[in-house]
């Protein structure tokens, strides 16, 4: 990805965008800021989706922004960029950005199937990428299982599958018109296969549930979406590996697919350091010299925090678009930067909220503090996939000390 002039600390830091697209998405985003975190306080008490801001997200083109240019949408493919955009809007409300990487995610997904998958995957991608251009369709990716349910496709009498299940954290279903739903076939005697199932909203069968009572992320909208016998033709679906079948060159896509979402926890602890410092400001007196060490360190931290994510998504840009060599390199050498950076973001990340609450002191555990609503929010980077903090580090030891060695 080419670097635009000027300062390159600024990309350097996660400050500034590197293409004309990346700019023009963060255009758009300015427009809605303000409205994004003027309802952000009100918005977590009730739990309540921001539907109004993704009408307009819509009309603005911004849930088209990872869609490629021929196909309808802004063509923004540089993963920096898209972390920066994501970084921004959480500034004013981490639940509003988790949502969005719903939608600007499955954009980057579907325009590598669309370029690179067989033929059927490429016609299906095609077919949700025009319609997520034009917005027509805002598309919810569900990857998690409910408790004790394991979602399924199975053979139809006469063709297509048949998708029965119930998946958790499905975060923007609230206003999602189609679902990729991600299963495992059965019932045709064979080994099961990884699949995803794209089924529409007004699939008979198929129901979004007003269940999400979070911790964080009150906003995000990440209910449950349940199937019950939702007929899904053979075209809707796409068909991977078989289940438990481990391919490293599979990690690429996995990483691209959640990098960008550190850019959302970056986003909190600089939304978290800058409203301390605002609060400190507004006393109008010095702040003792325990609080001047702490800022010190919370803005080395955020430094640290900021550049490192900014290392890794260079990392990720350039195997994504420019390495020509081994595939399974490829997704290693993703999956690896990824992984070391998801646990610096997952630690540097709530230190510095906390830091910020010791800074303020007790007015921070108000529920009408701000910092209150960010300790919450930030908490559930730890919880994204891939990959929690077990497997994070089984992965990650794993690559230093081989099993076997």
């Amino acid at each position: 990805m080419a670097v635009h002039g000027g300062d390159p600390s600024r990309t350097g830091e996660l400050r500034e965008p590197r293409t004309p697209e990346g700019h023009a998405l963060l255009d758009l985003l300015t427009g809605h800021l303000a409205q994004i975190q003027a309802e952000a306080e009100e918005n977590d008490r009730k739990g309540a989706f921001p539907a109004e801001t993704f009408m307009n997200f819509r009309k603005d083109g911004v849930l088209g922004a990872t869609v490629p240019a021929e196909l309808g949408g802004l063509g923004l493919s540089c993963l920096h960029d898209v972390c920066l955009a994501l970084l921004t809007v959480a500034e004013a409300d981490a639940s509003t950005a988790l949502a969005l990487h719903m939608q600007l995610s499955r954009g980057l997904t579907l325009t590598y199937e669309w370029k690179h998958g067989g033929d059927a995957a490429q016609r299906l991608a095609e077919r949700l990428l025009r319609a997520m251009g034009s917005g027509e369709a805002v598309v919810c990716t569900t990857v998690k299982d409910a408790p004790r349910v394991r979602t399924t496709l199975t053979p139809a009498p006469g063709g297509g599958w048949v998708l029965s299940g119930r998946k958790t954290l499905a975060s923007m279903a609230p206003i999602a018109t189609h679902f990729v739903i991600s299963a495992q076939t059965g019932g045709d005697g064979g080994p099961p296969v990884g699949a995803a199932a794209v089924v529409s909203r007004q699939a008979p069968g198929f129901a979004v549930l007003d269940n999400w009572d979070g911790l964080g992320m009150r906003a995000s909208g990440s209910v449950d979406v349940v199937m019950d016998g939702c007929a899904v033709p053979e075209a809707d679906v796409f068909l991977r590996g078989p289940v438990g079948a481990h391919s490293d060159a599979a990690l690429a896509g996995q990483t691209v697919s959640s990098i960008t979402m550190l850019g959302i926890y970056t986003g909190i602890a600089q939304a978290a350091r800058d409203a301390a410092v605002d609060m400190l400001r507004r006393r109008g007196r010095t702040p003792a010299g325990a609080v001047r060490t702490l800022l010190a360190e919370i803005d080395a931290q955020l430094y640290a925090l900021r550049t490192t994510v900014a290392a890794c998504l260079a990392t990720a840009d350039y195997f994504s678009y420019e390495f020509e060599g081994d595939l399974a390199e490829r997704g290693r050498r993703m999956m690896h930067a990824f992984q070391r950076t998801k646990l610096i973001v997952n630690r540097f990340a709530p230190d510095i909220v906390d830091g910020c609450l010791t800074m303020i002191g007790g007015a921070s555990y108000s529920a009408a503090n701000p910092l209150s609503r960010f300790y919450r929010d930030v908490r559930a980077g730890g919880f994204m996939h891939p990959f929690g903090y077990p497997d994070a580090v089984d992965y990650l030891s794993d690559v230093a000390l081989p099993p076997g060695e």
